[in-house]
């Protein structure tokens, strides 16, 4: 049966409005489940304040839900108002917007549910019933902040349902794919991550009402910060949409769509992870007010470090759009790009995840006990190194699949053991980067309560994230057996 070009954007089209409603109402649904249990139990403790917790409900479960209200409109673009060229470009960028928006949904519509619940609970909590009625301003400034990722998707995905990308070949129809899986990846955990800090702030303005304005500061500071990894997601999916790479070819193409898998996966767990040190700086400004400046200098630095394997995701996806390869064979080296970007990308997300939990865990012993500042950062950077190691596995065998020399063959096979290093590192460093973010934390936690025996603390959080790391070199050994061996 042979699918003419017409019948080709068609079944995209509907394959993306599907992924976009799909995807999209995932989040948005989590996040007001979220909000209405913190309501019951908000209840439960007061009913005397069932109505101002009901409208706190209610109107945070309307601002969860615009996430799934754009990936809607989305969809119902993408099923009716298609007007594109038919042609395999045009369908590539309608298949990658709707997968944008449902995507870059996800994130936004959890992200917005937790500000929704701790707004609930902060109106049982308040003892000033002036705080509890301004709770609904603090969640709302916090879910706006939630939607950025969502908004960034959607800016991406009419994008690339409107406009004409030029000339069909399949290196473009593989760069807005690209495009579209990068900018909707990408999105996931900045909207996540940021609804952290906006959920504590709530909880924090009910202790601390005096410095509600301080508190709000942090938290859009530390809000902005989760931002990152999808401001630099939509960056690499801007270039891919807009940049003339000039080299039309097959094995280009599969360099571009590792270059947006590659960023798009990359920025989850970076993102996710930055929300835990604003959550937690948030938290310990209220019980400790005075520890505002030692809190926000260590959330910025424990988010800093979180954003290395964005960064490191980033540089390999830019080495596939622009480094000349040379005139390669497309087999196998349409699974050397793929398995690059999924190696890192993949990997990733445990490091940025694992490092964020050990960003958190320094913000609250800090604010247990802000004189140990000193002792605490440091274990914290020490933890947060070692998270690192899956991501840098990842990289060190992208590094391997981009520049060895791979040789050229008619078999499928070569290439598929190319490909399966790429997987096996990348999925193989997702648990050891969140085992070892939870070794960090407690020994973070600990050393907090604990000064006098630090080093004995540190010592044994580096032995555990050792064994932890084990499984990560697992993969790589495995990852280069495939490489040399097979």
């Amino acid at each position: 049966m042979e699918i003419d070009a017409q019948t080709l954007v068609q079944i995209a089209a509907y394959i993306g409005g599907g992924m976009a409603i799909g995807f999209g109402a995932i989040g948005a649904a989590l996040g007001e489940g979220y909000a209405a249990a913190q309501a019951d139990i908000a209840i439960a403790e007061n009913p005397e304040k069932a109505s101002d917790i009901t409208r706190n409900m209610l109107v945070g479960q309307a601002v969860a839900e615009s996430a799934a209200i754009f990936a809607l409109v989305v969809a119902i673009l993408l099923l009716f108002v298609v007007g594109q060229e038919a042609n395999i470009v045009s369908a590539a960028a309608l298949l990658g917007a709707g997968a944008c928006m449902g995507l870059g949904a996800f994130g936004s519509g959890l992200g917005s549910g937790f500000p929704a619940g701790q707004a609930c609970l902060a109106v049982v909590k308040a003892k000033d019933p002036n705080v509890a009625g301004r709770m609904t301003t603090i969640m709302l400034i916090g879910q706006a902040v939630c939607q950025t990722p969502a908004i960034l998707a959607m800016v991406v995905s009419l994008m690339l349902i409107f406009m004409n990308f030029g000339d069909p070949s399949i290196a473009k129809a593989a760069a807005v794919l690209g495009a579209g899986l990068c900018m909707g990846l990408g999105g996931i955990g900045s909207g996540i991550g940021s609804g952290l800090p906006s959920g504590a702030s709530c909880m924090a303005i009910t202790r601390q009402p005096k410095i509600s304005g301080n508190i709000t500061t942090v938290m859009l500071i530390g809000a902005a910060v989760c931002q990152t990894p999808a401001i630099l997601a939509m960056v690499i999916a801007l270039m891919l949409m807009f940049i003339d790479f000039g080299d039309p070819s097959a094995v280009k193409a599969m360099a571009l769509l590792g270059a947006g898998l590659c960023m798009g996966f990359g920025a989850i767990g970076s993102g996710a992870g930055s929300g835990y040190p604003g959550g937690a700086a948030c938290r310990g400004m209220g019980t400790q007010p005075m520890a505002q400046g030692a809190l926000t200098t260590n959330m910025l630095v424990g988010a800093a470090v979180c954003q290395t394997p964005a960064i490191f995701a980033m540089v390999i996806a830019l080495m596939l759009m622009f480094v000349n390869f040379g005139d390669v064979p497309f087999n196998p080296y349409w699974a050397a790009f793929l398995g690059a970007g999924l190696s890192t990308g993949l990997s990733a997300i445990g490091s940025g995840l694992g490092g964020g939990m050990a960003a958190g865990a320094s913000c609250e012993g800090i604010a247990r006990h802000p004189k140990t500042v000193g002792i605490v950062t440091t274990t914290m950077l020490v933890g947060q190194a070692v998270a690192q190691t899956p991501v840098i596995f990842g990289l060190l065998i992208s590094f391997i699949l981009l520049f060895m020399v791979h040789p050229e063959s008619i078999a499928i096979a070569p290439g598929m053991a190319l490909l399966a290093a790429g997987i096996a590192m990348g999925f193989g460093g997702i648990g050891p980067g969140i085992g070892n973010g939870i070794a960090a934390t407690s020994a973070v936690s600990w050393v907090a309560r604990n000064e006098e025996n630090s080093g004995l603390l540190m010592r044994m959080m580096l032995v555990a994230q050792a064994v932890s790391q084990s499984t990560a070199i697992y993969s790589m050994v495995i990852a280069l057996v495939l490489l040399f061996v097979i």
